[in-house]
């Protein structure tokens, strides 16, 4: 059985001391082995990248650019390929994989601007025959630890920045789908880059561990569950490191009576179940402001989602696909039973679904639960499943304090035609991404991504500028250059 391994120095290494199955999750069959690296290989894959460093930091951020952009066309030449690997071994359908693929490369384009976005700022005569300016420099080696819901598209939002301001860089990416992130990590190895300016170690905790304490390593950049990115946090920082780490949501969707209720389920449908509802910004819960409106969503959700089709990534026609494990589906299933135990309604039950010819796949189908209090356990903790549960109020105000009460601020949005009901809402919601009748408010690649409260740790988000200036340091230079035949005088103050 094939075993996937690690790029280390620009060659694919087997570390075969320990090895984990990687299933496929459409048939619930063992497809591959990843290979888990030792503390040993992955220091070596920090030793790697140091020894790069010197000489890509010297390189002209034109000629990191230009690289860029031949990765990106490789990328673009090569998506039914990686498409193909997300979908073996993600369960992703091949429309859902392509448009994880699409806006990973969006911020492969964005790190094409190198040279504009290194440029610095340089102001002259800041004093008598005195320039002053800023330069962005690189910290070095960096790393990058990501999840299994976007194997292609979370990668590429740390790396290319990371790259092109002159680091290298280390990803230890899922073990669960680990082929898509290190076939791209290939191809931008044949784009031009170095041996070291890019590794990637295939890993469980032994690896993160090794990352997060290894004086060598800069910064960490990590996207996973709260608890995790907790943990990643509090470590890297006592380490002396520089992090970010992206926790969980639970991210909660308006819907206003004024709404045009066609257009809201059809947006709700999509953001609640799209990729089996593993996104950190899929929209799990629906808050229904009166009665009617929660009535009427309940009965035209009910009759969107009979429409549905769950199965594997091979059929394209599917909406969705399984999730990642049988331990995640069963744990999602408990979500569910929890709800009804606690008093919900299950309108559409996707407990049972069968595909056929598939019965052993990680499968839950579409599922809707109405009447559910925030005191429910379903409510309170990310499900991560294609699970949309509604939640009653009788006021917009009280539709927010909901929101504002919960410890995740992801994502939000708000469906409804009136522009200052939008306004307010957009104004004073807790919330880091704020959509308008837009389900999945993710900023595009020259904006930022990131929530507030437990949903990230520290003080900058991902890619777009935040990632210029997570992944660099400011340095100022003052610069005077004195005319010989004036003969300076002693100052004890701050000259102005």
């Amino acid at each position: 059985m094939k075993t996937v391994g690690h790029l280390i120095n620009g060659e694919l290494r087997e570390d075969t001391g320990r090895t984990q199955p990687v299933y496929n999750p459409s048939t619930g069959e063992v497809s591959k082995q990843v290979a888990l690296a030792s503390k040993a290989t992955v220091e070596s894959a920090i030793a790697a990248a140091q020894a790069a460093f010197p000489a890509w930091r010297d390189t002209p951020p034109a000629k990191r650019a230009r690289i860029m952009f031949r990765f990106k066309e490789l990328l673009e030449q090569n998506a039914k390929a990686i498409n193909q690997l997300i979908g073996e071994e993600h369960g992703k359908i091949s429309h859902d994989a392509g448009g994880e693929l699409q806006r990973g490369i969006e911020n492969v384009e964005y790190a094409c601007y190198a040279p504009e976005l290194l440029k610095g700022e340089h102001s002259r005569n800041t004093g008598p025959g005195i320039d002053s300016w800023s330069e962005f420099q690189p910290l070095g080696v960096v790393a990058g630890i990501t999840p299994f819901n976007f194997p292609a598209m979370v990668p590429l939002w740390m790396y290319p920045a990371a790259i092109i301001c002159g680091n290298t860089f280390v990803l230890k990416p899922s073990e669960r789908d680990p082929s898509s992130t290190l076939l791209i990590a290939q191809l931008a190895q044949e784009a031009g880059l170095p041996p070291g300016v890019l590794n990637v170690v295939n890993g469980d905790k032994e690896a993160v561990d090794t990352l997060l304490h290894d004086p060598r390593v800069q910064a960490v950049s990590f996207v996973g569950s709260t608890p995790i990115a907790e943990y990643i946090y509090s470590t890297a920082t006592k380490n002396g490191k520089r992090c970010q780490a992206l926790g969980g949501a639970k991210n909660h969707a308006i819907v206003l009576e004024d709404a045009d209720m066609d257009n809201a389920v059809a947006q709700l449908v999509g953001a609640a179940f799209g990729s089996s509802g593993e996104r950190c910004m899929a929209l799990s819960v629906v808050v229904a402001v009166g009665d009617k409106a929660a009535n009427q969503l309940v009965e035209k959700m009910t009759a969107a989602m009979q429409a549905l089709r769950t199965g594997p990534y091979s059929d394209s026609s599917n909406d969705f696909g399984p999730l990642i494990t049988r331990a995640h589906q069963e744990k999602v299933k408990g979500y569910i039973d929890s709800a009804e135990q606690d008093g919900a309604s299950i309108i559409v039950d996707g407990r049972q679904v069968q595909v056929a010819g598939y019965e052993q796949g990680f499968y839950v189908g579409a599922t809707l639960i109405d009447h559910v209090k925030p005191s429910m356990l379903s409510y309170k903790e990310e499900i991560f499943g294609p699970v949309l549960q509604v939640v009653r109020a009788q006021s917009m105000e009280a539709a927010m304090q909901l929101i504002n009460e919960h410890e995740y601020g992801n994502g939000t949005c708000i469906f409804t035609r009136d522009g200052e009901a939008a306004r307010y809402f957009s104004d004073h919601i807790q919330v880091g991404m704020v959509g308008i009748n837009v389900p999945l408010p993710v900023p595009v690649a020259y904006h930022s991504f990131g929530g507030w409260k437990r949903s990230l740790f520290g003080d900058l988000s991902a890619y777009g500028p935040d990632s210029v200036r997570f992944y660099t340091r400011r340095k100022t230079i003052t610069q005077r250059w004195p005319s010989s035949a004036v003969r300076e005088q002693v100052q004890f103050a701050f000259p102005s």
